[in-house]
């Protein structure tokens, strides 16, 4: 399986130009804005939705590829935070994004040691990010009807994912109990 690893980036200073670069060169299908404009982006940036006490950035760097994308942490002030991930378009379809969110989980529950739960969120039609998801052993945990904006449609469900900090210690997976009628 190919390895990736987290490279954290300095998204105001020696990182802003590519890191703009990569958020305004790509098409991202399955987010809430598919294209980013250079203005928003630099925006974004400037403001801090990258770096700051809540966010915090790293490109995702293959061993063989090179970097191939970046993942944002959010939420990082809560015990529960959350994550988005963005492998550039000529890196999808190659198998990336279970070692990414591996990598990913890694680090946040290695350097984060408050942290008992991350979760993240996708599109019900976004089927690689799901597969990817119980793949890297996490668990499905809510599915939110018309939940995911879509530019120009109706809204999509947005489906949750969460992984524990036992489950990830032990390498277990704890299943969510679905049936409301049994208690």
């Amino acid at each position: 399986m190919p390895s990736v690893s987290l490279v954290r980036l300095d998204p105001t200073g020696a990182d802003r130009a590519d890191l703009i670069a990569f958020l305004t060169g790509e098409e991202f299908p399955f987010h809430v804005r598919r294209t980013i404009p250079r203005a928003d982006a630099e925006a974004a940036v400037d403001a801090g939705a990258y770096r700051d006490d809540e966010h915090d950035t790293s490109w995702l760097e293959h061993d063989e590829l090179g970097r191939v994308g970046i993942v944002r942490l959010e939420d990082l002030a809560d015990p529960v935070p959350l994550f988005d991930l963005r492998i550039a378009g000529r890196f999808r379809g190659q198998g990336l994004g279970v070692p990414a969110l591996r990598a990913t989980t890694d680090h946040v529950f290695r350097t984060l040691p408050e942290v008992t739960r991350f979760e993240g969120q996708t599109r019900e039609d976004n089927v690689a990010m799901r597969r990817v998801f119980v793949r890297a052993g996490w668990v499905k945990e809510a599915h939110y009807r018309e939940g995911w904006p879509v530019e120009g449609g109706r809204p999509v469900a947005s489906v949750g994912y969460g992984v524990l900090r036992r489950d990830w210690e032990t390498g277990t997976t704890t299943p969510v109990p679905w049936d409301d009628d049994e208690r």
